[in-house]
């Protein structure tokens, strides 16, 4: 048994793994479908969720690449590999494209390395670190990643996992300080909105039985990541709505595109 294989705890549901369930994912344990079952009849709709925000990371990195002709992505809080991964989509525009993925999962880590190779002009590399570990991150990154140049910095349903609201601003703020001007911060955060009151449910469930815990935070409290940066319409809105191809229903994950 490898390290990380070591690290993969069964006995408890893990978010990385409910969120591959709700994807229609394999890389997932009874312990998680069960709890994401559990989760989905508090609130019918969770699973949209999932599936619209990686539907939104398609979109945004689409865009950064195709029309901002972003080469660099810097995707934090992975998550299991899925369908239209970043450096996939970015790749499928400018074979070039250079990603670093990092995460902390022990799950994600290990299919990580199996399955993201990227295309032989760009480059695909993976970090195990925890979003905290802001300088451990860049230094490990700046072997891929030009950090003179831009990057696009991905942070979508990671910020969630810092429940100090002033340490997580933080975070950002050093991670975007860190990169080039012409650089965009893309991010999505589950949200708490009174429209939406079972998604409260749905998420004190989760913290009740659940690893890791999550804070959610209200739609303005998710724009405070994007100050000074220049916010991309249509702003911070449902992942659903940023720039859809065709009309869908809002969720509880907001999202926003800023660039530097």
């Amino acid at each position: 048994m490898t390290d990380i294989e070591s690290r993969i705890d069964t006995s408890r549901p893990h978010t990385a793994r409910i969120w591959n369930y709700w994807t229609g994912g394999k890389d997932n344990y009874p312990v998680d479908r069960e709890a994401g079952d559990q989760i989905r009849r508090l609130h019918p709709g969770i699973g949209d969720y999932a599936k619209a925000d990686r539907l939104f990371l398609g979109r945004a990195v689409r865009f950064l690449a195709q029309q901002q002709g972003i080469r660099q992505f810097l995707d934090i809080g992975t998550g299991l590999p899925s369908a239209d991964n970043t450096h996939e989509v970015a790749q499928r525009v400018a074979p070039d494209a250079r990603v670093v993925y990092v995460d902390n999962d022990p799950l994600v880590l290990a299919h990580a390395r199996a399955l993201l190779v990227g295309t032989p002009e760009g480059r695909t590399d993976y970090l195990d670190a925890d979003l905290r570990d802001v300088d451990s991150i860049l230094t490990a990154a700046a072997k891929t990643l030009d950090l003179s140049q831009p990057v696009a910095l991905m942070l979508l349903g990671v910020v969630i996992f810092v429940e100090d609201d002033e340490e997580s601003y933080a975070i950002v703020r050093r991670l975007m300080d860190a990169l080039a001007p012409g650089s965009y911060l893309v991010l999505s955060h589950t949200v708490t909105h009174p429209d939406m009151p079972d998604v409260d449910a749905a998420v004190a469930f989760w913290n009740e039985h659940g690893t890791p815990k999550l804070t959610q935070r209200t739609p303005a409290a998710v724009e405070r990541y994007f100050d000074g940066l220049e916010l991309l319409e249509p702003g911070v809105v449902s992942c659903s709505a940023w720039r859809p191809r065709t009309p869908t229903p809002d969720v509880a994950m907001y999202a926003g595109v800023g660039r530097k």
